[in-house]
């Protein structure tokens, strides 16, 4: 009886262990709004949020929105939101870092244009 009641508390600790694991490992899709232009902007706000765990970002200029896929044991949502602002790109969480915006090219001010996140 011993070694049963033994038996059923290691796979129970085994199972929950692994359940654990598999939850930290878990690969979350998220979209959000980024103020972008054109085709240079859209190289950057990706390249921003390719960060260490991100799988995939992708930023369509026509709807402002970015898709990242990505690790959340990695990686959270507010810190590609923070890496994509200190390109100079402002999201929904993250207002952009004044010194890269003023640096960007005059064509991905978006300031300046018809852009904004509502």
């Amino acid at each position: 009886m011993k070694i049963t009641l033994t038996l059923f508390f290691a796979v129970l600790c085994s199972v929950f262990a692994y359940s654990q694991d598999k939850a930290k490992k878990e690969v979350k899709t998220i979209e959000f709004k980024v103020l972008g232009n054109c085709d240079q902007c859209k190289k950057r706000i990706e390249n921003a949020a390719f960060i260490k765990g991100v799988k995939n970002a992708v930023w369509n200029e026509e709807t402002k929105m970015l898709k990242v896929i990505f690790r959340a044991d990695k990686v959270d949502e507010q810190k590609i939101h923070d890496a994509v602002a200190k390109s100079g790109h402002q999201t929904e969480k993250s207002k952009a870092n004044d010194t890269a915006y003023t640096e960007l090219p005059d064509c991905c001010k978006y300031k300046d244009k018809d852009c904004h996140i509502k």
